[in-house]
């Protein structure tokens, strides 16, 4: 029983932990940005707008769907 409750609590933890990796996510397509990567201005254009679509989804408390955003930036950066 107690195993079972230590297990579980990890377990919250871990996805809360997850939940908030919004803003590292944020600041490492930020470096990548201010290293002027060589890319398209469509595509850099694509790049800025999910990472500002990912910031405001962080702030309504939709961080899955704030890291899907921020995933898709950084892909396009190559990360």
């Amino acid at each position: 029983m107690k195993k079972s409750l230590l297990l579980l609590s990890l377990l919250c933890m871990s996805a809360g932990a997850m939940a908030h990796n919004c803003p590292n996510e944020m600041k490492a397509i930020d470096l990548k940005l201010t290293a002027s990567p060589k890319m398209s201005s469509s595509d850099m254009t694509k790049v800025m707008d999910l990472r500002v679509q990912g910031e405001k989804l962080h702030k309504d408390g939709k961080h899955s769907e704030s890291m899907k955003a921020l995933g898709e930036a950084k892909q396009l950066l190559g990360m």
